[in-house]
């Protein structure tokens, strides 16, 4: 029985169906816009394949540049502080993403500034992205859940949301256009920095037993309909 309930569907019935207050109140999630950068670039204007080439190499050098530079912050400035300026730099990125490709596709390609405010803005969002969301998603994820939640909790959720999104992309430029599923993107980013300045406490020094104790405690207030600062 206490294999069960610590592996398989036990985990996954307190996971989702009776979530403690620790498990309540965290929830993950990760933009898979990179996947489609040549066909952003391409939307903005770009059609020589060597030059697409190119911007979408910049890509991944940015991505590995600020991930690495995100290595020596986690622990210097802190997992909230970072968390909290990398989302409300993707929400101004995509938001210009949003513009300079709403711009671009509707001049058919012929603004020279749409086209660079699209790659500098898609360039913005992989660097600020990089240095703080994308690798304090797992940092914190490890830190925030519970042992025995943490394989579910923090690798197949989020994975899930990955393949959502990466999935779907394609099919929400179709309805409502390139640029406004950027506008649509920034929203759920806008979403996510209110929920992490509200509820997500710093962990950095904590230990595992009182970052847990934290959530318990703070769920528990929650519930009694006490204030609770975070």
């Amino acid at each position: 029985m206490e294999n069960k309930k610590t592996h398989g569907e036990g985990v996954w019935k307190e996971l989702i169906l009776r979530p403690t207050p620790a498990v309540r109140r965290h929830a993950t999630g990760i933009e898979a816009v990179l996947l489609y950068g040549p066909k952003i670039f391409k939307r903005a204007g770009i059609t020589a394949k060597d030059k697409l080439f190119l911007v979408t190499i910049g890509v991944g050098i940015m991505k590995t540049t600020f991930i690495f530079i995100a290595t020596f912050l986690l622990d210097k400035v802190g997992r909230r502080k970072l968390l909290l300026t990398s989302v409300g730099g993707m929400v101004c990125a995509l938001t210009m993403l949003g513009f300079g490709l709403t711009m671009a596709q509707n001049s058919g390609g012929k603004l020279a500034w749409a086209l660079v405010l699209s790659i500098v803005s898609a360039y913005s969002f992989v660097a600020v992205f990089s240095i703080g969301l994308g690798p304090i998603t797992w940092v914190y994820s490890s830190e925030v859940f519970p042992l025995k939640l943490r394989a579910q909790g923090a690798i197949a959720v989020n994975r899930v949301m990955n393949a959502t999104v990466s999935m779907s992309f394609l099919s929400l430029t179709r309805a409502i256009t390139t640029g406004g599923a950027f506008f649509m993107f920034a929203g759920v980013a806008a979403v996510a920095w209110n929920f992490f300045f509200f509820l997500m406490p710093e962990t950095k020094g904590k230990s595992l037993e009182e970052i847990e104790a934290l959530f318990q405690r703070d769920g528990d207030n929650k519930t009694k309909g006490e204030n609770v600062t975070v």
